[in-house]
């Protein structure tokens, strides 16, 4: 029995948009008009041709945003946009790439050898230590003297952070301890739930309250972060009031800006430390590269350009700190 082969012909409509159509290619919606299933070497073909076309794009971004600050933002600005991997996407990339190398490093990547448990006969004597301790401070406080005044004060703090210290001898005490009077006062300020599981997290031993400071940091971190992008377009917009830019072209240099901070933390972290001045000279251009791109992006003095960036750094400092918090009390909360 003999098939007779199938003639497709062209089609005069585009089969996605519905628009007529005259050439391979819809003028419309651009999708082919020979519409048919693809084998596997047009697969290939197709996987190969992005590949290499994205692999150009991110070369050619990468050099320009190690190397040459706001080169990449201007370039934009200016038009030459087809050339580079998008604002947003180099910027949620390297996002991602940070938080995953921080989660890693934060499960063990730690070459510091475990220290060997403190013996009943250490902590006896270090207990002896502390008594001799907080019996010359209580020596000094009968004896008086407003010199001696800061002092004991300082070191009534040292020994009641000694006590407090893990019996294994590492000397670690918990990020947050509340007494019973401040539960109250937090209850009555923020309410008796949020207040409550304060107090619960404060009891928690420290590798507890570690583990549940990583966790909301990485759940609620990447959110609190990207909303501090729009805010430092904002601080940008503020100090550069009568530039005639708009608000669009200072969230781009804030997404270029920030994509190379990303990166060069990303460096920073996975890069051997024993290499000589590598880490220092990676800290030091993520330092200089902002006002640098600042300057040939928006022009302007040395002095002025130095004095914006000095103020951007305190605003997104506090902001980006306001934020983390926020989102670290968010998640304990929850």
């Amino acid at each position: 029995m003999k098939h007779e082969a199938v003639v497709h012909q062209p089609p005069t409509h585009c089969l996605n948009c519905g628009a007529a159509v005259q050439a391979a290619y819809c003028q419309h919606c651009g999708q082919d008009t020979h519409a048919h299933v693809p084998g596997v070497g047009e697969y290939i073909h197709e996987f190969v041709g992005h590949y290499i076309a994205l692999e150009s794009k991110l070369w050619k971004t990468l050099v320009l945003l190690l190397f040459k600050p706001g080169r990449l933002t201007r370039d934009y600005i200016e038009g030459k946009r087809v050339r580079y991997v998008l604002p947003l996407r180099l910027y949620l990339t390297f996002s991602l790439v940070l938080f995953a190398v921080l989660k890693m490093n934060t499960h063990g990547f730690n070459t510091e050898k475990p220290k060997e448990p403190v013996t009943a006969a250490q902590q006896a004597e270090q207990a002896q230590q502390l008594g001799k301790v907080q019996a010359d401070i209580d020596a000094a406080k009968k004896e008086g003297g407003a010199a001696a005044a800061a002092g004991i004060v300082l070191a009534q703090k040292a020994i009641d952070t000694a006590k407090r210290a893990r019996p294994d001898g590492e000397g670690n005490t918990e990020f947050l301890r509340l007494d019973e009077g401040d539960e109250q006062r937090l209850e009555a300020q923020l309410g008796k739930n949020l207040g409550a599981k304060i107090g619960h997290f404060s009891r928690l031993p420290r590798e507890e309250q570690f583990e549940a400071l990583k966790s909301a940091f990485f759940a609620f971190g990447p959110y609190a972060i990207f909303a501090m992008m729009p805010v430092f377009a904002l601080y940008l917009k503020l100090l550069y009031l009568g530039s005639g830019r708009l608000y669009g072209e200072h969230l781009l240099f804030a997404l270029h800006t920030n994509a190379f901070a990303f990166l060069m933390l990303i460096l920073m972290i996975v890069l051997p430390a024993n290499v000589p001045y590598l880490r220092p000279a990676l800290g030091f251009w993520l330092a200089f590269y902002l006002p640098t791109a600042m300057r040939r992006v928006y022009g302007g003095s040395r002095t002025a350009t130095a004095l914006r960036w000095i103020v951007l750094m305190a605003l997104h400092l506090l902001g980006m700190s306001i934020a983390v918090l926020a989102a670290l009390a968010m998640a304990l909360a929850h």
